[in-house]
């Protein structure tokens, strides 16, 4: 897969589970105003992160995306790890 079709891939998968939490949390009488208001600023933040993160691959090779991109989902899949462990040990 291409990085473009990557990328693109995982923009309609975060933003198709967002609107699907979004729709849980307000059907579970969750989501409000109060909790609503820092959810926008992080999609904002979001939002542009990606523009950055766009005009950043335009300029990388494909090769090194990869490698980056692979070694930042290894970097997260050991943090959420970690979290999970310390979680269940300090329980």
């Amino acid at each position: 897969m291409e990085k473009d079709e990557l990328v693109q891939a995982l923009g309609v998968f975060f933003t198709v589970a967002t609107v699907a939490l979004a729709f849980n949390l307000t059907s579970a009488g969750l989501l409000d105003a109060a909790t609503a208001l820092p959810g926008a600023v992080a999609m904002a933040c979001a939002f542009a992160g990606m523009f950055i993160g766009q005009a950043v691959r335009s300029r990388m090779r494909p090769e090194a995306f990869r490698r980056w991109f692979l070694i930042a989902m290894i970097l997260l899949g050991l943090y959420l790890a970690g979290s999970a462990i310390y979680h269940v040990m300090v329980s």
